[in-house]
């Protein structure tokens, strides 16, 4: 599951028109790379939780009849091909979040859709990249199996950042196992010195499906929203839950300049744009 029905205003004011799921890094639209992580980590069934305002993002993972026609009258068929991948990806679903309501209420609104099984959940302003190794969500399902358990992913961060984070606290009674720890509490964007870990959950879950019942029963937290972490800390008394350390670059495509750090690293990929880049970067470095 994907939840996408954010109005994205920090983005604003290109988000007016268009989704910040859109939003492209060199030129892949950011949720683009969320789906090829979930495709990646074997799913093959993705919910992506929308709002009315986000047609072009439906459309961006169907067919373009008329676009394949002209590319391929135009000899352009890696072109062709590769929006033809774009479509086959998955097989894709959407359901409306009628009301803004948060985190926890735009995964409520896939209850139907998930029935009684375990599901994962992929936030959008989160991209994950591990060129050597496997996919974050990957690392998190392999996790579960292990345990049985809703797992948590999460990545150490420094002191000055904990605020900007929920965090996780680690239980004192259990110790780590590799990077999977079990836990007794999280707390949302703590006050500097008073965080319980560095531990900080980076839009990557794998969660049981017990998860709704608390879901639909919450009272609103902050900013008179269901809060996903509160769901979770009542979900740890009912069950264990875990945290997984998972490997990777995490980029907060969320924040300016941190889709702003994708986009340069991402383009420094590009074998075609690598030496153009790079000279500019040197000559940039000189100038300011």
């Amino acid at each position: 599951m994907i939840p996408a029905a954010g109005l994205g205003t920090r983005f604003l004011p290109a988000t007016k028109a268009i989704p910040k799921e859109m939003l492209p890094i060199v030129d892949v639209p950011t949720i683009q790379y969320i789906v090829k992580e979930a495709v990646n980590s074997g799913i093959e069934e993705i919910l992506i939780i929308t709002n009315s305002n986000k047609h072009c993002m439906e459309n961006h993972f169907d067919r373009s009849y008329e676009l394949e026609s002209r590319l391929l009258e135009s000899n352009k068929k890696a072109e062709h091909d590769m929006i033809c991948d774009i479509a086959n990806m998955a097989n894709i679903y959407y359901v409306r979040q009628q009301q803004p309501k948060g985190l926890g209420h735009a995964i409520l609104c896939a209850k139907s859709f998930i029935g009684d099984e375990p599901f994962a959940v992929l936030l959008g302003d989160d991209v994950v990249e591990n060129h050597d190794g496997k996919p974050a969500l990957r690392q998190l399902i392999e996790a579960y199996n292990e345990v049985q358990a809703s797992i948590v992913g999460v990545q150490t961060v420094p002191d000055e950042d904990v605020g900007k984070y929920g965090i996780v606290e680690p239980s004192k009674s259990i110790g780590p196992v590799g990077k999977r720890v079990k836990l007794s509490s999280m707390v949302e964007k703590p006050k500097a010195g008073e965080a319980p870990s560095n531990l900080a959950v980076l839009g990557r879950y794998v969660l049981t499906p017990e998860i709704f019942d608390y879901l639909e029963t919450q009272t609103p937290g902050a900013g008179g929203e269901i809060q996903l972490t509160d769901a979770i800390k009542n979900l740890m008394i009912s069950q264990s839950v875990y945290a997984y350390d998972f490997e990777g670059i995490r980029y907060d495509v969320g924040d300016k300049f941190g889709f702003i750090k994708a986009t340069v690293e991402y383009a420094l990929e590009r074998e075609e744009l690598r030496d153009k880049l790079q000279a500019y970067l040197k000559e940039l470095v000189t100038t300011f």
